[in-house]
């Protein structure tokens, strides 16, 4: 070996140490827009959207009402599926006109979460990007990475759908019997007329209002629960992924991949079925 190609080595041999890469919780940022950052996992959810926009395209201009001959290929396949999403609604909601009025919203979210988790598994998403100097490393930053493994996506997605569910509250049982089963002033407005008839309404009716403190809290917890088991199950899969291909790149990894592919679909249908319980819940008046 010359002297040339000993040097040409340890300096690939240095390059390949300095360069490092590490999972982690928050997602890298690719570019800048003004004052705007893009990050991996965001452009992975600007792709998801597309994907979806793309198909939905195609379905339309496919779309023939009524059909002739009954609905042939992609329509006969997403009129299949919208059939059962509305059954599998009505189950939850126990009516078909609220299952048409919350199934736009959970289905949407379902679809969006689903091609996110699902991307998250394609070859080149997490491995191909670009190095940039780090202080004295060189750090590789990918260029796609799973939106949902971003807990600023999930987080997102929580705070929608539980948004989501006030709003069709407010607009379903009115806003302010919507708004008194958190804080519950009717409780208190009550007691001076049926405290002659009942005087335990004094001891009661606080409680009730108590019960209404309790629910906000539940509000909270209905937005982490929904944001950190999504997070979390993607996450820990894609770590899981690159445990597996640093330990062998062949056949090791494929068994997880379809273990991945399964929880993917089997997250993105909890939290659109949570959606739908919230807004059940949240568009019955306070006796039920």
């Amino acid at each position: 070996m010359t002297i040339q190609n000993l040097i040409m080595s340890v300096d690939t041999e240095q390059t390949q140490t300095e360069i490092q890469h590490e999972a982690t919780l928050f997602a890298e940022p690719v570019f800048h827009l003004g004052n705007f950052t893009v990050t991996n996992s965001l452009l992975n959810s600007w792709v998801a959207v597309f994907i979806l926009v793309l198909v939905f395209i195609v379905i339309k201009r496919k779309i023939k009402n009524p059909p002739a001959g009954g609905p042939r290929g992609l329509q006969n396949i997403f009129e299949f599926v919208l059939d059962e999403a509305l059954k599998l609604a009505d189950s939850i909601t126990g009516s078909r006109k609220r299952s048409e009025k919350f199934l736009p919203i959970s289905l949407a979210l379902f679809l969006f979460i689903l091609v996110n988790n699902w991307l998250g598994l394609l070859p080149g998403i997490g491995t191909i990007g670009f190095v940039e100097a780090e202080g004295a490393s060189r750090v590789f930053v990918p260029l796609f990475r799973g939106g949902t493994a971003d807990l600023n996506t999930t987080l997102a997605l929580a705070l929608f759908a539980v948004v989501a569910s006030h709003v069709m509250g407010a607009f379903t049982v009115g806003l302010w019997d919507h708004f008194n089963k958190f804080i519950n002033i009717k409780s208190f407005l009550a007691i001076p007329g049926k405290i002659k008839k009942d005087a335990t309404i004094v001891l009661v009716n606080p409680i009730k209002a108590f019960v209404g403190i309790v629910e906000i809290i539940g509000e909270f917890a209905k937005v982490a629960s929904l944001s950190f088991r999504l997070f979390g199950n993607i996450f820990a899969g894609e770590v899981l992924l690159a445990s597996m291909m640093a330990l062998f790149a062949f056949i090791l990894p494929l068994p997880f991949m379809f273990l991945e592919i399964i929880v993917g679909l089997i997250q993105a249908l909890i939290f659109a079925m949570l959606t739908l319980v919230f807004m059940t819940i949240a568009t019955s008046s306070e006796e039920h």
